[in-house]
């Protein structure tokens, strides 16, 4: 018992303490001798460890039942000193050689560091990796909980934009882009009451929640945060610059019967229309708006989209990944990525017509469009043939909109037939997010597939709440972890501790596992010492066109 590592303290019957190992002494703060013989319940206090409320402790149920025992809830000992140390408590019978009860034993693990770490794993689930704030998975799930809640006061929600964002972005880079992201979220945070919520939904947009406000207030509070972001001056290396925001505002009335689904569409077009008659400006949702969208919004966008589609002006580009181990077997990867060329030739960012094109219903489409050129480039022989010696496999994305399309397997498989593809050689690609939103058409879409050779990429991994727990029933073959973890795992042990767990996890379950955003060489060391198997970001190769792209030019391995 002095050589286990963990704290060990034996009772008699009546529960007097009869021994405690050296781990116990530093663990507790008492020496065996000066305890021997008194009561447990005088010198083991186990109480909740955020409440402080006490405990039950399992040796008590023991002597009362004669089977095992173990601390429910998150406990922790009271030391000597008054100190709390989180701890998982069991305890069970002693018996003599006759088999009678003659005491317990009790054991208590000090987990301060696992319960730390769920925590903050747990927190940063939660929460938007780059500014604290609340993430979009939390913000749904609040305002969902106000939506069921059946409050009989008004409440508020806004959708925010910023202006001009793309500006600081292309001008200085990302990362004073990521800067001015972390000052405006703490400076509109000091805008809000304490009971209201701010998150950031993604890139450059950020939802609000304001409970039980009046009209006047939550206009008054749109107001404040777009004076806020209005008035905030930017510098970065010497240049200064200055954005403003459109903000979208939404009343949810007693009464009235919305989905969350129905309230971000109708707060994202308040917004979208306030950036359309002139940004920087606050659109307050009416009932007349929907009508407005269709009219404006959709016809602007899907005759923007399906015009490109049939006009041959969505452009696929071609992002490398790379193998860290020096003795994987050569292997050309890559990922395809779309790009969508305007009438004037300009390039749209994906972010700002993929979004449209989900609001709208298009992604099908789309996916089918990509589908079939990329199958037609796959057997272009000037492209595809000069491929190193291995083999070659291509990812392509599906979006949550195909995971619903029961007719989308055919498909694949008729320009399969159409092209002489290998499905051996395709990787469809599906964000976490969809997978468990459409779970089960999801592994039933997959196995059907994988059936056939395909492979399938979880991507995104880690930005679900269970990520590991739904990941034994994913018929995958890849994990792509989130590009957030990467990007911080050199400044934030949590982050980089989630990448471990990711490849060690995925390699047990023979995944392999892809690191996104790797934009230097020391992160590169670092993916191969926790042993991630691919890397792909700017480090490995930028997104070229397709019809640029050699396989023999392909990147072996780091």
């Amino acid at each position: 018992l002095r050589a286990i590592a963990d704290a060990v303290i034996t009772t008699d019957i009546r529960g007097d303490i009869r021994y405690m190992n050296p781990v116990a002494e530093e663990l507790t703060g008492w020496l065996a001798e000066e305890v021997t013989g008194r009561p447990l319940e005088e010198i083991i206090e186990l109480c909740d460890e955020d409440s402080r409320m006490p405990l039950v402790s399992p040796v008590l149920e023991t002597l009362r039942t004669e089977r095992p025992a173990r601390l429910r809830g998150d406990g922790a000992l009271v030391r000597r000193d008054g100190s709390l140390c989180p701890v998982e408590a069991t305890a069970a019978v002693l018996r003599d050689a006759s088999g009678r009860p003659m005491g317990t034993v009790l054991v208590l693990q000090d987990v301060s560091e696992n319960r730390s770490l769920t925590r903050q794993l747990a927190h940063q689930a939660r929460h938007d990796g780059l500014t604290g704030l609340h993430n979009r998975f939390t913000f749904e799930e609040r305002l969902s909980e106000l939506v069921e809640s059946g409050s009989e006061h008004l409440h508020a929600l806004m959708y925010m934009d910023l202006d001009q964002f793309k500006v600081v972005n292309d001008t200085c880079g990302h990362l004073a882009g990521d800067q001015l992201l972390r000052q405006l979220a703490e400076a509109m945070q000091q805008c809000l009451g304490e009971h209201d919520l701010l998150a950031r939904l993604g890139g450059d947009e950020f939802g609000v929640l304001l409970h039980h406000c009046s009209r006047e207030s939550a206009m008054e509070a749109a107001e404040r945060l777009r004076r806020t972001v209005t008035d905030h001056r930017f510098v970065w290396e010497g240049r200064s610059f200055r954005v403003g925001i459109s903000i979208g505002l939404v009343f949810i009335r007693p009464r009235e019967v919305h989905s969350v689904t129905e309230l971000l569409r109708a707060a994202d077009l308040a917004c979208y229309t306030a950036k359309d008659t002139g940004r920087n400006r606050i659109h307050v949702y009416e009932d007349t708006d929907l009508e407005l969208a269709r009219r404006h919004g959709e016809m602007h966008w899907v005759s923007r989209i399906t015009s490109a589609i049939d006009e041959d002006r969505l452009l696929l580009y071609l992002q490398p990944l790379r193998a860290l181990d020096p003795a994987a077997p050569p292997v050309s990867h890559c990922e395809i990525l779309l790009r969508m060329e305007d009438r004037d030739g300009s390039l749209i960012r994906p972010d700002e017509f993929l979004r449209a094109a989900e609001r709208y219903d298009l992604m099908g489409r789309i996916d089918r469009w990509v589908i079939r050129r990329v199958f037609e480039f796959m057997t272009t022989p000037e492209l595809w043939a000069q491929s190193p010696v291995g083999q070659r496999l291509v990812g392509i994305n599906l979006s949550g909109s195909s995971m619903g399309d029961p007719e989308l397997h055919e498909y694949i498989l008729e320009q399969r037939r159409a092209f002489g593809v290998n499905l051996e050689e395709v990787c469809f690609e599906i964000t976490e997010t969809e997978a468990i939103r459409n779970m089960g058409r999801a592994t039933e879409f997959i196995r059907r597939l994988r059936d056939r050779g395909a492979h399938f990429a979880l991507d995104d991994f880690g930005t679900g709440l269970s990520s590991f727990a739904y990941l034994k029933s994913m018929p995958v073959d890849y994990l792509k972890i989130d590009g957030g973890f990467i990007s911080r795992m050199r400044q934030d042990p949590v982050d980089r501790a989630m990448v471990e767990s990711t490849a060690h996890i995925g390699h047990l379950m023979n995944l392999r596992v892809v690191a996104e955003w790797v934009e230097d060489e020391e992160t590169l060391q670092q993916l191969r010492e926790l042993g991630v198997d691919y890397a792909q970001g700017y480090a490995v190769g930028r997104p070229v066109p397709v019809t640029e792209m050699r396989w023999g030019e392909m990147p072996g391995r780091a």
